[in-house]
């Protein structure tokens, strides 16, 4: 019964490192504010794995904190707080905007060394341009956003973005630090490789009736080489914002616990519904298919495309979570009272492959609940 689900789960997720399609990876469930499974294979038990995406959540339950205290309102400018943002038409970007994938800068670069000091980023932002109309398209921003996120969370708070998410987010609830991680304390994170190939545009075609050449539109070599960069310990000291966390899955399957019961009275009841279960972007991706974001995270909803946000195909449509690149899993569902980590160091270029066995893994996974009957 509920063994037999837990023992599909971790056979399902073994069987990736068995058969040589990824390194390690690590599972882990949590229930009623405790961790209940927690199972690692291909590495040692106490491996880290870079977050990559699922890092947003930090972020995003920080500015949940800087809300209720009334340090951070969404509707504001960006530039309201950072000046130097406010360049080029970006004055008009509000807080909101940004936490919802629509600020309109997508791709807006800033890497190594540039990001390594305050000054830099600074000045990064005030060179961007805006290439959408903001508010107006939702096209999902894979660093740049959350680097604009942290420096408003540094400017209300006056330390730096990660000291402040510590402080505000994962050390009352009792995780260790998981963004900007000394390099004298970096043992045993996992050293994440690419894996696969990407699918050609005809398996595109057959699997989601859209012929796309992801090559063309980004050349594997670059969008891998810019997430094998966070590997580089001086990346992980400093801790990108949008995608550097580091964590074993327990930690992940905790900080979701935390959002479903906020043991430490972190937020409002308000706020952490707004944050966990209010859709305000319901604009469509390059699919079609609408974003279902709230204020920081992904919500699986009711419209049967549950599974392509992340959730598997077992989730209740109140399912939220924000998930990572290369098949990082990180999400809760309130029906069950179950969050679940999944992470993985092989980032899976054959994106159908990868999306396959993030539905798997997560449908077994929000199975692992009271057997029904």
């Amino acid at each position: 019964m509920l063994e037999e689900r837990i023992d599909a789960l971790l056979q399902r997720a073994r069987r990736e490192v068995d058969d040589g399609r990824l390194p390690a990876c690590q599972v882990a469930i949590g229930i009623d504010g405790k961790v209940v499974v927690d199972e690692t294979f291909g590495a040692p038990p106490d491996t880290r794995f870079i977050m990559f995406s699922a890092t947003k959540a930090l972020v995003a339950a920080a500015i949940w904190r800087l809300i209720d205290e009334g340090e951070v309102a969404v509707e504001r400018t960006v530039a309201s707080y950072v000046p130097a943002f406010g360049t080029h038409g970006k004055d008009v970007v509000t807080v909101e905007q940004v936490l919802l994938h629509t600020g309109g800068f997508p791709m807006a670069p800033l890497g190594p060394p540039t990001w390594s000091t305050r000054e830099g980023r600074l000045e990064a932002f005030g060179r961007w341009r805006l290439t959408l109309e903001p508010g107006a398209t939702y096209q999902y921003h894979p660093t740049a956003g959350h680097w604009v996120l942290g420096e408003v969370i540094e400017v209300v708070t006056g330390e730096p973005y990660a000291d402040a998410i510590h402080r505000l987010v994962t050390e009352p609830l009792g995780i260790p630090r998981l963004l900007a991680i000394a390099e004298a304390d970096q043992a045993g994170i996992a050293t994440t490789v690419g894996v696969g190939e990407v699918p050609t545009p005809d398996e595109m075609e057959a699997a989601f009736g859209v012929r796309i050449d992801i090559a063309a539109f980004l050349p594997p070599d670059v969008a891998l080489n810019a997430l094998l960069s966070l590997n580089d310990p001086a990346a992980i000291a400093l801790g990108v914002p949008g995608g550097g966390g580091i964590a074993r899955a327990a930690d992940i399957a905790l900080l979701y616990q935390g959002l479903l019961h906020d043991p430490a009275g972190l937020w409002s009841p308000e706020v952490l519904a707004d944050g966990t279960g209010h859709v305000r972007n319901r604009l469509p991706d390059f699919l079609g298919i609408p974003a279902n974001r709230s204020l920081g995270l992904s919500l699986a909803g009711d419209d049967g495309h549950a599974a392509y946000r992340g959730f598997g195909r077992t989730t209740s449509p109140r399912a939220f979570g924000h998930n990572g690149a290369g098949g990082q899993l990180a999400f809760a569902d309130p029906e069950s009272g179950l969050s679940v980590a999944y992470l993985t160091n092989g980032l899976d270029q054959h994106l159908i492959r990868q999306r396959r066995r993030d539905t798997a893994i997560a449908s077994l996974a929000t199975l692992c609940t009271t057997p029904i009957g």
